[in-house]
């Protein structure tokens, strides 16, 4: 059973308004549940926590609720592993703190070229401070994949601390991550994985990757402005935290700040709603592949995000399809359709006789959204030869996206391309 994307676009108001979003990458418009959510919790729940009244005895419940369901979006062991912040980069700033502390001058860390840089200046803060050696993993330039033996050399070192992205959030790479898991734990390191770019295109299952430490960002994938953080519980009990005295040291309110954004979260369960209901309505096919493991919500969730996993193939041929068919074009990353299962549908290119911002300026002249630039994947852009000139183009596809959206993008490509 394939989406119906009727219905499916149905769910996100925004889309009404005509704009083609292709600029997902940076931030996924979002679904109804999610407003809903924010809506009711504002009017009917709106606390502080940890008071003897009711509305904050029902914020906290809801907050409950929210973080149970994304351990379920997870898989995570229990709610208490999940940790709520302002974004994904604030949490690793937080995390990479704590973990400094365990770290001795001289010890080694690993970090790759290919990822976002919160995945990356965080490390190499700490690395200053501490006085760590970093060894960087390489990426190969022809396809945009994360060299392997670059990272076993880095591997032989025998590292504390391994960080990587889950998918490039510059070039759609998927990285061979539960591999690195294995390979990275055999040398003894923990490992973080930003997995803010896969969330939105496809399942993640924390407990099978067996990674230490994942953070992603509800933004992503179709909910609010919110950061989440997956940290074992052993590990994050264990750890360090930088707070204020009066706070407790229990989980996960250990590593949560200040007051959360309690509205955001209360988005992101409808968000995971909203998931739940399209593993209800369109994920059968993929029970089989999830029944024996998971029931309940936990099973609609992932077979939601499977079921968008095959749906978003088709998008991604699309979209490569008429960039290769785009006069002047050059495509950068995987581009071999026969392993386009290891990417996901964000393709970055550059347009000869135009400069990434104003091939951006003109799409929207047209009503269609994408970014330029280099995303804060800054190392990407440097290896690649292109950060002192613009960096790239960068347009990503998700589930709400249509197959008619991309001959749209295709056409308006081709009428740039001919005016240059």
């Amino acid at each position: 059973m394939t989406l119906d994307l009727t219905k499916i676009r149905h769910q996100f108001p925004a889309l009404h308004a005509g704009a083609l979003f292709l600029d997902n990458p940076g931030g996924t418009q979002v679904a109804k549940n999610c407003l809903d959510r924010i809506m009711e919790y504002l009017i009917d729940h709106n606390a502080n926590h940890e008071g003897a009244f009711k509305t904050s005895r029902e914020s906290d419940a809801l907050i409950l609720k929210a973080r149970t369901a994304m351990a379920e979006f997870l898989n995570a062991a229990r709610p208490e592993e999940i940790v709520f912040g302002q974004n994904m980069t604030s949490l690793t700033f937080h995390l990479s703190r704590s973990l400094a502390r365990r770290f001795q001058a001289g010890d080694e860390i690993v970090v790759t070229r290919l990822d976002h840089d919160a995945n990356i200046s965080p490390w190499l803060l700490i690395a200053q401070d501490r006085g760590l050696n970093v060894n960087w993993v390489e990426f190969r330039l022809e396809d945009g994949a994360l060299d392997m033996d670059s990272l076993r050399a880095a591997l032989e070192k025998r590292p504390k601390l391994v960080a990587l992205g889950y998918a490039s959030n510059a070039l759609g790479t998927i990285n061979p991550v539960s591999e690195i898991v294995k390979l990275a734990h055999q040398a003894g390191a923990l490992v973080f994985i930003d997995a803010v770019h896969f969330a939105p295109h496809g399942p993640i299952d924390v407990q099978s990757l067996g990674c230490d430490f994942l953070v992603c960002s509800a933004y992503k994938f179709f909910g609010p402005h919110l950061g989440i953080l997956y940290g074992r519980f052993d590990l994050l009990d264990e750890l360090f935290a930088y707070k204020v005295r009066p706070a407790h040291d229990t989980l996960p309110i250990k590593f949560e700040t200040g007051t959360q954004n309690h509205e955001a979260i209360a988005g992101l369960l409808g968000t995971l709603e909203y998931l739940e209901w399209v593993g209800q309505q369109f994920g059968q096919d993929h029970l089989a592949e999830f029944g024996k493991t998971f029931t309940g919500r936990a099973l609609h969730l992932k077979q939601a995000m499977a079921t968008i996993r095959g749906y978003e193939a088709g998008l991604s041929k699309a979209m490569f399809k008429v960039l290769r068919e785009t006069p002047g074009i050059t495509i950068y990353g995987l581009t071999e359709e026969n392993r386009f299962g290891a990417r996901v549908p964000t393709f970055s290119f550059r347009l000869k006789g135009l400069t990434p911002r104003q091939v951006s300026e003109k799409l929207d002249a047209e009503g269609i959204y994408v970014w330029d630039g280099n995303y804060y994947a800054l190392e990407v852009t440097r290896r690649l030869g292109v950060e002192e000139s613009g960096g790239m183009v960068r347009a990503g596809a998700v589930h709400y996206n249509t197959l008619e959206e991309i001959e749209r993008f295709g056409k308006a490509l081709h009428k740039l391309a001919h005016a240059s």
